[in-house]
């Protein structure tokens, strides 16, 4: 089975990475249409060019393997962006198990522009996220949906649910990780997982107020519609 995590960035999409690959029963992919997202969008991103060396910018092999790890291994669990999915098919995706991890929009872009300073509503992909829950609801699907800060209130009941759902067993092990890299960290890990390599487990949510730079008020009022239409789905706390 293919669990297939349809996330926007910074939005603990990398601990919950780390919680799957703790499951003796799944293995972990990073971001695997990375390359095929840089391609296409010409987008400069902090270690472009490593990226594009390190995976397969073709998106066809990208399905062919993550096929060929489910065929050898059983469940895997494939960290997946909503706007890495644009500019070729990915019809395939409807044989996945889709899971959906949204983040409030103004949490999410104070995040994100420490890394890149002017996020788009493009870069940080829910409307491409909406866009696919609804396309995989018409196509008789019904995906899950995860908010971040649910997750966090309270991981081993929102995990609980979610493997429920799946049809998987939860394990006490899915709590916790060593803490620093990992070896399924894809080689962007540098510039972007410093937090998560400090944790050993989902941490509380922030409970200290952030303001969101003039600048970026524009994209989260964009952002709202899409992040209040998939957050009505998801598995609370």
């Amino acid at each position: 089975m293919v669990l297939h995590l349809i996330s926007g960035p910074r939005n603990i999409s990398t601990a919950l990475m780390y919680s799957f690959a703790q499951r003796p029963d799944t293995k972990v992919m990073d971001e695997p249409f990375y390359a095929v997202y840089l391609k296409i969008s010409g987008l400069h991103h902090p270690g472009r060019e490593q990226v594009l060396r390190a995976l397969d910018q073709d998106p066809h092999k990208v399905f062919e393997f993550i096929n060929q790890q489910e065929q050898e291994l059983g469940n895997v669990f494939v960290k997946n962006m909503g706007h890495h999915l644009q500019g070729f098919n990915y019809e395939q995706i409807k044989n996945y198990q889709n899971i959906f991890l949204i983040r409030e929009p103004g949490q999410m872009l104070y995040s994100y522009a420490k890394v890149r300073e002017q996020p788009t509503l493009n870069d940080i992909g829910i409307k491409q996220q909406a866009d696919l829950f609804t396309w995989l609801q018409a196509e008789g699907q019904s995906p899950v949906v995860l908010d971040g800060s649910e997750l966090l209130r309270n991981p081993a009941k929102v995990l609980t649910e979610l493997c429920t759902r799946l049809h998987l067993p939860f394990t006490q092990s899915m709590l916790s990780w060593p803490a620093g890299p990992r070896p399924e960290d894809g080689c962007w890990a540098p510039y972007w997982y410093a937090n998560v390599h400090q944790s050993t487990g989902f941490r509380p949510p922030d409970s200290v107020s952030t303001t969101l730079p003039e600048n970026l008020a524009a994209v989260k009022e964009a952002s709202l519609p899409y992040y209040n239409y998939l957050k009505k789905y998801a598995i609370l706390a």
